[in-house]
């Protein structure tokens, strides 16, 4: 992963309120290059998302976040645009929890939407091996969906 990919992804990841802890997969982060425009990447996610019976929990607006906010902390322009979905899934919720209530911690899950001087970009963080890898299961089956459109 470069150093601009770590510097551009660590603040929306942080602003998606995602999990801190340790990360067992080499990659922190899955990102897939999307073939449209940033709108039209926005739209697909989220109607990958509800096609699976799921419900957007929020939807964090990084970008404008970061873009109101940097004459104040100071800092370069990160993301033409930037959007992170949160939701949860019941059943796969219940299934990694009830193998280690301590999982709780990396609910509700995400997936992001970046464009980058046009570049779009759709993602997701990866979790320990073991029984999260159901939820990994599930986003990617979300963000292959969102790539179709």
């Amino acid at each position: 992963m470069t150093h601009l990919t770590q510097t551009y992804l660590a603040p929306l990841l942080l602003a998606a309120t995602l999990a801190a802890a340790p990360v067992a997969a080499e990659e922190p982060v899955i990102l897939h290059e999307y073939d449209g425009a940033y709108e039209d990447a926005i739209f697909s996610v989220e109607n990958a998302i509800v096609n699976k019976g799921l419900v957007v929990d929020y939807r964090s607006h990084v970008g404008e976040m970061l873009a109101r906010t940097r004459e104040d902390v100071g800092g370069a322009v990160i993301f033409d645009a930037a959007d992170a979905f949160l939701f949860c899934s019941a059943q796969v919720s219940r299934q990694v929890m009830e193998a280690d209530p301590a999982n709780i911690a990396y609910c509700p899950y995400s997936i992001f939407v970046t464009d980058r001087e046009g570049k779009v970009e759709i993602g997701y963080r990866t979790y320990p091996d073991g029984p999260m890898d159901a939820v990994e299961e599930l986003l990617a089956k979300i963000v292959e969906e969102a790539l179709a459109f």
